[in-house]
């Protein structure tokens, strides 16, 4: 796509590279586009001379908005929340290419996702950033963003509703296959597909009630509630889906699992269906597994220094388990997946048992396991010694079997990455021996426990200083800071914009508490020592705590004072 605008300027003598650095910086504080900074710091006099230089970039047409009068169905082609994301707008369609404006093509993301979901060739042109919104400002109507009009216009007819009573007969099979093979259909399926992935949703829900079909998303961790869909529409859109995972349209009575493959343009992502009989039809649930998401630099975690040393000492270890604990969702499995991804080369042998494979690494031999044919964690382990392993990850701990043939292969020369279900580090020594494992073979086997959470941080965009009142002096001192230090400290939260869907909230970090097991440790597991002794005798060795690792981020401004106090309790 040629030269990056940035580096145009400066070929062309409109900025120096000095300007250009003062720029990018200011970008990287304020968040926005090159271009607006560039106008903001009188570097660049206007967004004209910006579009000047991209189209000739590009080799682009250029666009006057506000002399155009466009048509609404053309502009309606784009959703109204992804035309405001992308600074995009819908001037003109010609058979299936479709032309749209936008004041910065130099994001194939974006039109490889214009792509995905209007089902067109995208034809860029350039116009001016406020030529675009005031544009936006006039063809969509305020508060539109999240609804699916276009669509769902042309999926009514009448006001008329059949009500299907509970227990009424189920749709006709050859009506639904009808149904879901409609474009409209389709289109509306893959826009909710689209819309959850561009705003960084880890799951999707569809749930059935007796009126109304809701969406939900859940983004860093909360579901927020998208709008509804059409309620005579429920079955078609629940078989869609069922079509797209290869499962059973037919057969409503029982839970279904399956899997769909997507693909926006570069980007590819899995979807791990879910569905589950409820009384007044199907609930959905598609979990996404976007690659593009997926976090290996272990620096880039949220890991405090120390910890972080602690870490990698541990894993560069040619045997031991290091073991990864915490509940349901708090990212041991990305943890897991920035080690192997730091170990891995073409010297080693690494070998994963999973339930299920979630991202594909490549170098890496991934195994799923299949509880219901026998190939279980502990068989998978079993095949794996007779396979002539160096590192070994194994999803998780769940039972004696595993946890002994785990340890016998960290005790014969092999690194063993695994995952436990417990509150904090400490307490994983005690689950495993309550799981029937001799003290002294904890104590030889184990390199390090790390525990994680994952904390909400504050957007970016709407950043606002708490104000200090009486509440707030007794939240932080609550969180175990002095009266003097708690009137000191700086607190901050977001709130809430259009960037963050109104939560205040962008983003997730994550918070690690590292025990490397010491000689010192060692003699206490194989004493019997109880688990608040261990933590004691961990923290004199300069453990972070849950809470510690938490409260250098609030310290850092990154979350709040609630997201501290949800996530961690008091040591």
């Amino acid at each position: 796509m040629g030269k990056k605008l940035g580096q145009m300027l400066v070929s062309e003598g409109r900025i120096t590279e000095e300007q250009l650095e003062l720029a990018l910086e200011r970008q990287a504080e304020m968040g926005g586009k090159l271009g607006e900074c560039l106008v903001e710091l009188g570097l660049i006099e206007s967004e004209d001379e910006i579009r000047e230089i991209l189209n000739r970039q590009f080799s682009l047409g250029t666009l006057k908005l506000s002399e155009m009068e466009l048509e609404p169905e053309v502009v309606n082609l784009v959703p109204a929340d992804m035309a405001r994301k992308f600074g995009a707008i819908a001037v003109d369609r010609d058979g299936n290419s479709l032309t749209v404006a936008v004041s910065n093509p130099d994001d194939p993301f974006a039109l490889d996702a214009l792509k995905f979901v209007t089902g067109c060739e995208i034809l860029p042109v350039v116009a001016s950033e406020t030529s675009i919104q005031k544009a936006l400002e006039v063809y969509y109507e305020s508060g539109d963003e999240e609804k699916y009009d276009d669509i769902i216009k042309e999926l009514r007819d009448d006001d008329l509703e059949v009500v299907q009573e509970e227990g009424e007969e189920a749709p006709n099979l050859q009506e639904l296959k009808s149904q879901v093979a409609e474009a409209p259909l389709v289109k509306l399926v893959n826009r909710i597909i689209a819309d959850a992935i561009f705003k960084g949703a880890s799951d999707i829900h569809i749930e059935t009630y007796e009126q109304k079909q809701q969406v939900r998303y859940r983004i860093d961790g909360t579901l927020i509630e998208m709008p509804s869909l059409p309620h005579r529409l429920r079955a078609a859109i629940v078989s869609r889906i069922k079509i797209m995972a290869d499962l059973d349209i037919a057969e409503r009575r029982i839970p279904q699992d399956g899997r769909i493959k997507v693909k926006l343009g570069r980007r590819k992502a899995d979807l791990r269906v879910s569905t589950l009989p409820t009384i007044f039809g199907e609930k959905v649930v598609m979990r996404i597994l976007d690659s593009s998401n997926l976090v290996l630099d272990m620096t880039q975690l949220g890991f405090e220094d120390k910890a972080l040393a602690d870490f990698h000492k541990a894993i560069k270890k040619p045997y031991g388990i290091v073991l990864a604990t915490g509940p349901t969702g708090s990212g041991k499995t990305t943890t897991l997946y920035s080690a192997l991804n730091s170990l891995n080369n073409k010297a080693v042998n690494i070998m994963t048992a999973e339930d299920p494979v979630e991202y594909h690494l490549d170098g890496i031999n991934q195994l799923q396991v299949h509880p219901e044919i026998g190939l279980t964690f502990a068989a998978a382990l079993r095949s794996f010694l007779r396979q002539d392993p160096n590192i070994i990850m194994v999803g998780e701990i769940r039972d004696l079997e595993t946890a002994e043939i785990a340890i016998r292969a960290a005790l014969t020369g092999h690194l063993v990455l695994s995952t436990v279900h417990t509150n904090d580090a400490p307490s994983t020594i005690n689950r495993l021996v309550d799981m029937g494992i001799q003290p002294f073979l904890v104590a030889s086997s184990l390199n390090l426990i790390v525990a994680q959470r994952l904390l909400r941080t504050i957007c970016p965009h709407c950043k606002q200083h708490d104000e200090r009142t009486h509440e707030r002096q007794e939240l932080l001192e609550g969180l175990g800071l002095t009266p003097e230090e708690a009137q000191q400290m700086a607190t901050y939260h977001g709130a809430g914009c259009s960037e963050c869907h109104h939560t205040g909230f962008s983003g997730r970090i994550g918070i690690y508490e590292v025990m490397p097991i010491s000689w010192k440790l060692q003699e206490m597991i194989v004493a019997g020592t109880a688990g608040q002794e261990i933590r004691r005798q961990a923290i004199v060795e300069r453990m972070l705590t849950l809470r510690d690792a938490a409260m250098r981020k609030l310290e850092q401004g990154r979350t709040t004072v609630e997201e501290v106090i949800r996530e961690t309790v008091s040591d």
